[in-house]
């Protein structure tokens, strides 16, 4: 006798419903372009570097991760620790919404579905409050 659970299908992963791993560059790349280009994201384009070929790429992996997809970025720097890589910047609600307006702004771009845009937004928003850490 069979379980139905093991004949159920599996939910596809957000890395899937996304598009997979070039889908996932494009929106890296639409995030970052936006960030060079628009005004309003001056204050987190100042913790960049002057190129961002580097940022590019690890967000690229930690998302293709993030997502349920490949684990890129813990493949070569192991976990992210993400409150502690970012802690010699100083995030505060300003810098949470500047990367969560241009993220969204990068999905809508790309072309995501809105009820996909809207599931990750709300998980992007609670990693992004996380990572605040100076009042304001």
């Amino acid at each position: 006798m069979t379980n139905p659970a093991d004949e159920a299908p599996q939910k596809p992963t957000a890395f899937e419903l996304v598009g997979g791993e070039a889908r996932v560059r494009e929106l890296v790349d639409r995030f970052y372009d936006l960030m060079d280009l628009e005004a309003d994201f001056a204050g987190i384009r100042a913790m960049h570097p002057q190129t961002l070929d580097g940022s590019r790429d690890k967000l690229f992996w930690f998302l293709c991760g993030w997502l349920g997809g490949p684990d890129h970025y813990i493949e070569r720097f192991g976990h992210p620790r993400l409150r502690a890589r970012h802690l010699p910047f100083a995030i505060a609600s300003s810098e949470r919404d500047q990367w969560l307006r241009c993220m969204a702004w990068a999905m809508e771009d790309v072309g995501l579905p809105e009820p996909l845009r809207e599931r990750l937004l709300h998980s992007f928003f609670d990693t992004a409050d996380w990572m605040r850490n100076h009042p304001g």
